[in-house]
């Protein structure tokens, strides 16, 4: 996927996540999401945090050690910004393509197409996933799972995960099959995909590294 297209695919994942935010009351906006100890509020302050740059996380970085998972877990958590301004910076967004200094442009794609799902899914909402997008994020967090700072879950060894919406699949061994949005919930650390999964390996629990965020 060439880069303008995967910086539209992030713009209209973002204001479409603003939408869904949009339509949410006070209660819907405290529950608690997909990732460890944060609520839906916590995702999406945390997603704000995207365009930082390293001057900006350097004081919060001191103070939680130079951890970087401690930083990022603090930061969405202590975020001053009401629901309001949460969605108005995730709108003033669209348009720019900066992103934190350390990661590739894969990561903000990544981390809206997962974060949104976060969010989403414990609200019982269904939010629609573009299939091209879900792959070049799914290719990407089995890159990363490969390493020890930066995986999301351990990495899935003598599996095959197969695409049944969609043309891809990855690895060599039993299958994993279905919608190509669970597998990357899957290889992601959100055990909850499983359930629409099938294969052998679809119910394996394999503890998530970092259930969090990548950028």
């Amino acid at each position: 996927m060439d880069s303008d297209t995967l910086w539209g695919h992030i713009d209209s994942q973002r204001w479409a996540l603003c939408d869904l935010l949009a339509g949410l009351n006070e209660e819907q906006w405290q529950q608690p999401s997909l990732c460890d100890d944060w609520s839906v509020r916590d995702v999406a302050a945390h997603l704000t945090f995207a365009q930082a740059s390293l001057g900006d996380m350097f004081v919060p970085l001191i103070k939680a050690g130079f951890r970087t998972n401690v930083m990022i877990g603090r930061t969405a958590v202590t975020s001053p910004l009401n629901h309001e301004e949460i969605i108005s910076t995730l709108r003033g967004f669209r348009g720019t393509r900066r992103r934190v200094a350390v990661v590739s442009e894969k990561e903000p794609l990544l981390d809206i197409l997962v974060h949104s799902q976060d969010i989403a899914v414990p609200l019982g909402i269904d939010h629609p996933m573009p299939a091209d997008a879900a792959k070049v994020a799914l290719d990407r967090v089995l890159q990363l799972n490969r390493r020890p700072a930066m995986r999301l879950r351990r990495p899935l060894r003598g599996v095959r995960l197969i695409a049944s919406d969609t043309d891809w699949s990855h690895g060599e061994g039993e299958s994993i099959t279905g919608p190509i949005r669970w597998l990357l919930m899957y290889a992601a650390g959100r055990e909850v995909a499983s359930r629409h999964l099938s294969g052998p390996w679809a119910q394996h629990q394999s503890p998530a590294h970092n259930r969090r965020a990548l950028s």
